[in-house]
C-alpha cells in the first residue's frame, strides 16, 4: 500500500506532476500539484512557467504557509493559496492537485451532480462531489483559499467550474488517482448526455458498498502504479 510520507516531497512533485501530464491534465504551463513539507514550513510544488511534463526536481519549490520562497529556484505559482488554504484546513492531507481538465470543466458548466455511470464515479459519493462558489477567477488570495478549503469540506475533490479541479489525499497516490478518476467519471456522464437521456445509475448505498471494492487502497495503488509505468516508458494519453 502507497504511503509516501517518508519520501523525498521534491521527487514525489516532479512524479505526480509528470504523471497528471501523461493522463491527460495538462494545460501548457499552468496547474499543480503540491506536498505537505515534513517539517511543516509549507508546500513543495511546481515552479510556475513549467508544463506538469516538464517538471523535474531542479524545478520545485518549497512555499511558506504565506507564500515566501524558502527553497529552490524559480516563481511560486500565484494560486499556491489552492493548496495552503485545503492542507492548512484538513490536516489529514498531504497532497493536494488543481488542474484545468477540459473534461471536468466542461461537466462542470452543465451544472448537473456527478452521477455513478462507472467505477470512477463511486469514488465520490460518500461525501459528494462539492462545487466551488467564491468565483470563477483565479485563487490568488488567502481568502479565497479558505473559501475553497470551506467548499471542499471532508471531500475528496471539489468542482472549480470555468476553472478545473482540486483533489486531495493522504498520499500523491491518492491525490493524483482521485484527479484521474474524477476527470473519467465526468467524460462518461458528458458523453452519456451526449446521446440521450440517462436510464441508469448506481444507487447511492450501493456506490458506497462498491467504493470499498473498487477503490480500496490496493487498487489506488495499483492505478499509481500503472500511471508510473506510463510515465517511465514515455506514454501518455
Amino acid at each position: 500500500m502507497t504511503d509516501d510520507r517518508g519520501d523525498d516531497p521534491v521527487a514525489l512533485v516532479a512524479l505526480g506532476s509528470r504523471v497528471l501530464a501523461a493522463a491527460g491534465q495538462g494545460d501548457m504551463v499552468w496547474g499543480h500539484l503540491a506536498v505537505r513539507d515534513p517539517d511543516g514550513r509549507g508546500v513543495w510544488m511546481k515552479s510556475a512557467g513549467w508544463g506538469l511534463e516538464e517538471i523535474t526536481s531542479d524545478r520545485v519549490l518549497l512555499v511558506s504557509w504565506t507564500g515566501e520562497l524558502l527553497e529552490g529556484s524559480g516563481r511560486v505559482h500565484l494560486e499556491h493559496h489552492i493548496h495552503t488554504g485545503i492542507m492548512r484546513a484538513r490536516p489529514d492531507v498531504h497532497v493536494s492537485v488543481h488542474t484545468h481538465s477540459l473534461t471536468v470543466n466542461a461537466f462542470s458548466a452543465l451544472g448537473e451532480p456527478l452521477h455513478a455511470l462507472s467505477h470512477d464515479a463511486v469514488a465520490f459519493a460518500e461525501h459528494g462531489l462539492p462545487r466551488f462558489t467564491a468565483t470563477d477567477n483565479l485563487v490568488r488570495t488567502p481568502e479565497l483559499g479558505r473559501a475553497l478549503a470551506t467548499d471542499l469540506g471532508d471531500a475528496r475533490a471539489c468542482l472549480m467550474p470555468g476553472h478545473g479541479l482540486a483533489t486531495v489525499g493522504r498520499d500523491t497516490a491518492h491525490a493524483v488517482m482521485y484527479a484521474i478518476l474524477l476527470e473519467r467519471a465526468c467524460r462518461t456522464q458528458l458523453t452519456a448526455l451526449a446521446a440521450g437521456e440517462v436510464r441508469h445509475r448506481t444507487s447511492h448505498q450501493e456506490c458506497l458498498e462498491k467504493d470499498a471494492v473498487a477503490w480500496p487502497d490496493s487498487q489506488i495503488d495499483a492505478g499509481w502504479r500503472y500511471w508510473q509505468r506510463r510515465v517511465a516508458l514515455g506514454q501518455s494519453l
